[in-house]
């Protein structure tokens, strides 16, 4: 009988699916990607086919075991982690979804979120969940759907519908429909879970207008949901963990212990502060989530969000033409001494973290005739650290945990210019692991703890830094620098506003 001595993390993103096949040792042996196609049927809305991202996964599964060379048979667990937000639902009976899933960088629930907050609820919003009241949760997506789709309010009071983030949609298809779950890194980014309590909010999901009945159950983080159906993969492999992806990276980093703090650049850029078994209120605009429950006891997290990152090198790249692949842009922004005064804010689809501005709009300001297309790189580079820096400079300030040190992963992580400037503007070192995809990493972990393989301390001794990158600005250069940065934010808030 083959031995069963892997694990398999399935990585669901915003514009990929990726699968690694990691080993008992911890060791990344083989990977898988596929691209997920975004839809865009209006400005400022964005979609995703629920059938694509099952198709995805199941292609990327596939080339994960290829490359790494190992038979399904010798799968020992599966962990999952998600692009969190992203809301869909669908038909308990079929499986069938209603509509297109409504991805977390969507903003068509503007107009809800203005209500509810005119109607007084954001404080006590952030009182039950942590959270602020504004497009990017899931919670006003749902109700946006159960109005929208024909029916279908009517048929989720009746119990006919199923409402999942991306790790629910995932363990209904992997289990054939026979889980029907989530956990509470996942469930506590929809606006209707209590992380105080660590259920379900009653009086949340009224006001909301999300019935119970579609709602997934809770499970811990790290432990057995389900076994898989046969579909893609053989019956019988354990689904033993899950987590949403920036809390599943805040785990692979090792950012076990209180004061430890990572910041993932993927399409958007997501920073997150191990705040311990309590949660930290903020009042500058951050988000007390639930980070992960493993063992019998919870976690949680400070976290800041930034929309658009990497997402900004794909403009320049496939909007703009002004490079042919991202790896273009470290040398590109080498190859001039500043950006010229160029300051560029990728609001695309509004600010996040500490700003919560809907209408926040792109703004690209201090052009002179001297611009040019290196400027522009490098400027888009300087407003990933940038935003970062807003982020995680209100963070240690609300958690009084003053960072030391930031563990960076994520696409964008590879760039070295970028994690340079990152540790100038922070005036702190940037640590850079052996492994950058610590996301997949992370809900690889997840599921070894979950079915005995590892430890938590198993996971913190196989962390390791691949590369320091230590501050080289003075702090006179640094803040103004960022003073300028601040300006050019002014001039993008508020544009589209009605």
């Amino acid at each position: 009988m083959t031995a069963r001595r892997y694990v398999l993390a399935l990585d669901q993103g915003t514009t990929g699916s990726t699968v690694l096949v990691v080993d008992a040792e911890g060791r990344l042996v083989g990977r898988g990607y596929a691209e997920l196609p975004q839809h865009f049927p209006r400005p400022g809305w964005v979609e995703h086919d629920p059938e694509e991202i099952w198709r995805t996964t199941l292609d990327a599964l596939g080339r994960a075991l290829g490359a790494a060379g190992v038979a399904p048979a010798e799968i020992l667990a599966i962990g999952i982690t998600n692009q969190r937000e992203t809301t869909l639902v669908w038909e308990r009976a079929s499986g069938r979804p209603i509509h297109r899933a409504i991805v977390w960088q969507c903003r068509r629930t503007a107009p809800l979120c203005e209500r509810l907050r005119a109607r007084g609820l954001e404080s006590e919003v952030r009182r039950r969940t942590g959270l602020v009241i504004d497009p990017y949760f899931a919670g006003t997506k749902i109700a946006w759907l159960l109005d929208a789709v024909p029916g279908a309010r009517a048929r989720a009071e009746r119990g006919e519908l199923c409402f999942g983030t991306v790790d629910t949609w995932l363990l209904w298809r992997l289990t054939g429909g026979a889980v029907h779950a989530t956990e509470p890194s996942n469930a506590s980014r929809t606006l209707c879970f209590n992380i105080h309590e660590l259920d379900w909010d009653g009086t949340l999901c009224e006001q909301l207008g999300v019935p119970r009945g579609l709602l997934p159950r809770v499970r811990p983080s790290a432990g057995v949901f389900g076994e898989t159906a046969g579909d893609g993969l053989p019956a019988g492999i354990p689904l033993a963990g899950v987590a949403g992806d920036q809390q599943a990276a805040l785990f692979g980093q090792a950012c076990l212990t209180p004061g430890l703090a990572k910041n993932t650049y993927g399409t958007g850029c997501f920073a997150l502060l191990n705040t311990g078994e309590q949660p930290v209120h903020s009042e500058r605009g951050l988000l007390a989530t639930v980070a992960w429950s493993v063992g019998g006891s919870v976690q949680y997290a400070l976290e800041g969000a930034v929309f658009v990152a990497g997402a900004a090198v794909q403009w320049l790249r496939d909007g703009l033409g002004l490079i042919a692949r991202a790896e273009e842009t470290d040398a590109l922004a080498r190859s001039v001494p500043d950006t010229g005064g160029v300051y560029f804010v990728p609001a695309f689809v509004g600010l996040g973290a500490p700003h919560w501005d809907p209408y926040a709009r792109g703004t690209l300001v201090g052009l002179t005739r001297g611009t040019t297309r290196a400027h522009v790189v490098r400027a888009a580079l300087e407003a990933i650290a940038y935003q970062s820096l807003d982020v995680l400079g209100a963070m240690a300030e609300e958690a009084r945990m003053p960072l030391d040190g930031l563990r960076v992963d994520g696409g964008a992580a590879t760039n070295d210019f970028l994690c340079q400037f990152q540790a100038d503007v922070l005036g702190v070192p940037v640590l850079r692991p052996a492994v950058t995809e610590t996301t997949g990493l992370g809900a690889a972990y997840l599921a070894g703890v979950g079915v005995g393989l590892w430890t938590p301390a198993d996971v913190r001794a196989r962390w390791s830094v691949e590369r320091t990158f230590t501050p080289a600005l003075d702090a006179g250069t640094r803040e103004t620098l960022h003073a300028g940065w601040r300006r050019a934010v002014e001039r993008a808030r508020a544009w589209a506003h009605p």
